[in-house]
């Protein structure tokens, strides 16, 4: 279960931490500030749901090697990188590699904040698409094989008694099994059947 979501700023220097902080708070926006990648790998798990709004260069482990820990933890949270102007090109490089954006200091606040909604929009949309999927695997792993035998002729558009022909099976089984299949399905028609699987992926 996803947590509320908040932007986990993390960044050695302390004013701009309790600048961060302070903006953020004064948009009504929660956050939490972290002082060093360390401790933000320390809290990181799973559950975290948001943004990330990571200083590119830290005493200690920098942004880009704490950046390179949450890929290799599959984390899905948008990291925003903050920073200096000789690291731009290098900020550039961490968007093909799946940041979401980057900010160069001095930071423009309204910009800053726009952008951390979009990451937290975008973040709360896939944790959706991914709480469909789920849900909708978990429903198909509750299926006999003889239902699933019958969701995909049915999503295909076959009729009960072509079903009942090609499975050699009387019509009223088919009724039975289709039945029990909308059931676990959470489903009232062959269509709504169709869309809840192209969701599902």
């Amino acid at each position: 279960m996803s947590l509320p979501q908040q932007a986990y700023l993390v960044d050695d220097d302390e004013a701009i931490r309790d600048a961060l902080s302070w903006l953020l708070k004064s948009r009504g926006m929660p956050c939490t500030a972290f002082d060093s990648a360390e401790s933000f790998l320390a809290a990181w798990h799973k559950d975290m749901s948001g943004c990330v709004v990571l200083d590119m260069r830290m005493s200690g482990m920098s942004g880009l090697d704490c950046f390179d820990h949450l890929r290799e933890r599959q984390s899905t949270l948008p990291v925003i990188f903050l920073t200096g102007h000789g690291d731009v090109p290098l900020a550039v490089a961490t968007l093909k590699n799946g940041a979401f954006d980057f900010f160069e200091k001095p930071l423009h606040d309204n910009e800053l904040v726009t952008r951390i909604e979009e990451a937290m929009a975008l973040d709360a949309r896939q944790r959706a698409a991914n709480a469909t999927v789920d849900s909708v695997k978990a429903r198909i792993s509750k299926l006999t094989t003889r239902e699933r035998q019958i969701m995909e002729l049915v999503v295909a558009g076959k009729f009960n008694k072509v079903i009942a022909d090609e499975l050699n099976i009387s019509m009223r089984t088919v009724e039975v099994h289709r039945a029990n299949l909308f059931d676990k399905m959470q489903v009232k028609t062959a269509v709504e059947l169709a869309n809840l699987l192209k969701s599902g992926g």
